[in-house]
């Protein structure tokens, strides 16, 4: 048996010249922007990735991921090139910094098992059809689609799944991709992944004075989803609010918390309130401490570092709002503890396919509950 476990994430320009075509392929994803494809859609993705292509390719520079050098996957043209860019996503090199830390994970765990990790991105490269070829050259026999999305949402996991099955079909044909496939639809209340969590928000609480720290407010800060999704039954909202519930019974010490929701995109009406809005509200009722979690993304990225971290604090000093402090919470990335959580979840949909005596879990330096594959 050869494992391939695919963690799948949205991705990112790595260029600026390629933030247009990025955003074009988001625009164009059914999943996310709902006007029916087809000639509306396209004309529709064209239009605004030409309009927010120069706007958002500043925002990219502003955090750049790479400034000495790629810090991507092996199909990154950075890589390939030798290119230092001044405008590439730091999801690429995190997201990388992810699958590494995966694979030696599972070296450690199962020393005697075949098990390799690929990284696999919705709108930009690697695309699906490249990371099939990598793993038929590698001779995989068991395939597990990992996203890298703790909540479920058919604007995220759901359109990470279609696309692959999409091109596995046009690419394999009737006779199907040459191993077994099993898919991880959620771990919002994995219980490593909830450590991590807190863990991150202990190390942010950490660097503040004991004063300052007893007076920070936690802010939740998601990716909004369209309401329209939510009414049709799309669980995402409801298993954020999960997360963050399971986060903040885990904590000893007791902060008041909220939960806002960001990046709206598109004309639709998105889900309230608005993390902006949010802390305006707070900061009128004389609120002026507060930490930023974001608590649906597991790497630094645009939402995270520009969007939290510059933009909203722009905003509202440009409004005439003071405070004293406003930090946000550092992603998981590559946290340990994440780390053990997508390989947990990894092994529980092969439960039946591998023996569980074959692993080797770490034992973690922690007397809190721990969830078993």
């Amino acid at each position: 048996m050869r494992i391939g476990i695919v963690l799948m994430n949205l991705g990112g320009p790595t260029r600026e010249d390629n933030v247009r075509i990025f955003l074009k392929n988001l625009f164009q994803d059914e999943d996310i922007i709902k006007l029916g494809g087809g000639v509306t859609q396209k004309l529709f993705s064209n239009v605004i990735s030409k309009l927010r292509a120069p706007s958002v390719a500043e925002d990219y520079k502003e955090i750049n991921g790479c400034p000495k050098g790629c810090t991507g996957n092996k199909h990154c043209t950075n890589r390939q090139n030798k290119v230092v860019s001044n405008c590439c996503s730091p999801i690429n090199g995190l997201t990388e910094a992810q699958r590494r830390g995966l694979e030696k994970y599972f070296k450690k765990i199962m020393p005697d098992a075949e098990v390799k990790v690929y990284t696999c991105m919705r709108y930009w490269l690697p695309f699906a059809d490249t990371i099939m070829d990598d793993m038929v050259e590698d001779d995989i026999t068991h395939t597990v689609l990992m996203p890298l999305y703790p909540q479920f949402s058919w604007t995220t996991t759901g359109s990470s799944f279609r696309d692959w099955e999409d091109v596995e079909k046009e690419k394999f044909g009737e006779q199907g991709a040459p191993w077994k496939q099993f898919h991880v639809k959620n771990y919002h209340r994995n219980e490593s992944y909830l450590q991590a969590i807190n863990d991150r928000i202990d190390e942010a609480l950490a660097e503040l004075d004991d004063e300052t720290r007893q007076k920070t407010h936690l802010i939740f800060s998601a990716h909004g989803t369209p309401l329209l999704e939510v009414r049709s039954g799309d669980p995402y909202t409801v298993e954020v609010k999960e997360t963050m519930e399971a986060v903040m019974e885990r904590r000893e010490e007791k902060h008041s918390y909220w939960l806002g929701f960001q990046s709206k995109v598109g004309p639709q009406k998105w889900t309230q309130p608005n993390t902006e809005d949010l802390v305006r509200r707070h900061l009128e009722y004389g609120i002026k401490n507060f930490l930023m979690i974001p608590i649906a993304f597991v790497t630094d990225h645009i939402e995270t570092l520009y969007e939290l971290g510059v933009e909203l604090v722009e905003d509202l000093e440009e409004e005439g709002f003071e405070f004293e402090s406003m930090k946000v919470m550092s992603g998981l990335n590559d946290h340990p503890l994440y780390i053990k959580a997508l390989a947990e979840e990894s092994l529980r949909v092969l439960k039946h396919e591998v023996n569980p005596s074959d692993v080797e879990w770490e034992q973690e330096k922690s007397n809190k509950k721990e969830v078993t594959a």
